[in-house]
């Protein structure tokens, strides 16, 4: 009997000990807040980590896309891509923009920049390709005249999603959130789960969800096409922030790593989640 009731006691033990280690959250600082370091450039029209007149900056311990060298934006959109790919993740970032825009930027780009995720490489990119195939979070700055803008949209360069149990071929599906005047810090959150759920959040309220990102659709040029197999699932890709032609500042980018919730028995996106809920998934 003593000898059952010690062993009793070291399972407890040792099941309470690996409980508290999976519940651990282990946030991935993806920028160090010095350097661009682990990080990849790539402008429309010049070759990769050719950092065009200094548009990709660190200061104050920010990353800061900024225009202050351009006379002509001349449709040179950049991405600042991270180095490693990621399946199941979130990711959180806190971006400001500030003004004013740079010269002879697009009027739909006012005030826009974007997370995009599930990408393709910053290598793969053509050298006059305009935005990575992907998913992109838009990220968006309220108008002056303080007219309605939602934020934390979906815009999708070269893809589809399903968004509300339908497919969806839109390039861009707006939030049931409002966007916030410009200067002021807002807190950008995603919930990335493979090829089955994506989730936006602004300063911690849901902004809208969709499931099942492919590969497909248009709004995206200059690509190779064998970088774009039209409907197959997108599973995992790169990171990578926007140059639009708005000044904008991102003083935080991390990441926690939830590959430990994937279940590669599932057939369909329900099957991975208890009820469909992803905060079925354990740390």
């Amino acid at each position: 009997m003593k000898k059952i009731i010690i062993l009793l006691l070291l399972v407890q033990t040792v099941s309470f000990a690996q409980n508290k280690k999976a519940s651990k959250e282990e946030w991935q600082q993806l920028f160090d807040g010095k350097s661009l370091n682990g990080w990849n450039i790539k402008i429309r029209g010049h070759e990769l980590n050719d950092n065009y007149k200094h548009t990709f900056q660190v200061k104050d311990g920010n990353i800061v896309v900024n225009y202050d060298e351009y006379d002509d934006f001349k449709f040179q959109y950049g991405h600042l891509f991270y180095k490693d790919k990621f399946s199941y993740y979130k990711i959180i970032t806190e971006y400001r923009f500030l003004d004013p825009q740079a010269p002879k930027g697009e009027d739909w780009a006012f005030r826009n920049s974007g997370i995009m995720i599930h990408g393709q490489s910053a290598e793969s990119m053509g050298l006059n390709q305009d935005f990575p195939i992907s998913i992109e979070v838009q990220l968006l700055g309220g108008f002056d005249d303080k007219k309605p803008r939602t934020n934390c949209n979906l815009c999708t360069p070269g893809t589809n999603v399903w968004y509300e149990g339908k497919f969806n071929t839109s390039h861009c599906i707006n939030s049931s959130v409002q966007a916030p005047p410009v200067g002021e810090w807002v807190r950008a959150e995603v919930e990335v789960y493979g090829d089955s759920l994506i989730r936006h959040y602004q300063n911690g309220e849901l902004a809208m969800e969709y499931t099942k990102p492919s590969i497909g659709g248009g709004v995206v040029s200059g690509f190779d096409p064998k970088d774009k197999p039209d409907g197959q699932p997108l599973t995992e890709g790169t990171i990578s922030l926007q140059s639009e032609s708005h000044p904008i500042e991102f003083r935080k980018v991390e990441l926690l790593n939830l590959k430990g919730c994937m279940n590669p028995k599932a057939k369909n996106y329900k099957s991975y989640f208890v009820e469909n809920d992803a905060s079925a998934c354990k740390f």
